[in-house]
């Protein structure tokens, strides 16, 4: 009888230990806080820039973001950047037609986790 609680008593220690190992896991990676164009916003002229807040410190060497046209044509003028506490991933557009623009990010987090999304803002009327 012994033998059965002590398995029993393992088997929930086990189980709770995988339960806090993926619970951390699934904590340690960046994601977009705010957006700037946001997502689905319209706007009246062309943003001088695009940027995203993660809510967690992201790579410097790793980040990437694109402002592409429906062509596929990546408009931002020269690299991202990321700000000083590694949270605000952005880059600078060129002046932007009315239409709809694709933003497409990739970021890896400071414990090594890679997440990437994408999303469509529009100028003046759209496309």
């Amino acid at each position: 009888m012994k033998t059965r609680k002590l398995a029993l008593f393992g088997t929930c220690l086990l189980s709770l230990f995988v339960t806090v190992a993926i619970a951390r896991a699934a904590w340690a990676h960046s994601f977009p806080e705010e957006q700037n164009p946001g997502a689905g916003q319209t706007l009246a002229a062309t943003p001088s820039a695009v940027s995203i807040k993660y809510d967690a410190p992201i790579e410097h060497l790793f980040a990437k973001l694109q402002v592409v046209d429906r062509l596929g044509n990546d408009l931002a003028t020269g690299q991202p950047e990321v700000s000083s506490d590694g949270r605000i991933l952005s880059v600078k557009v060129k002046p932007l037609k009315p239409g709809d623009y694709t933003v497409n990010w990739a970021v890896v987090c400071i414990d090594s986790h890679h997440t990437q999304g994408s999303y469509v803002f529009t100028v003046g009327a759209g496309g």
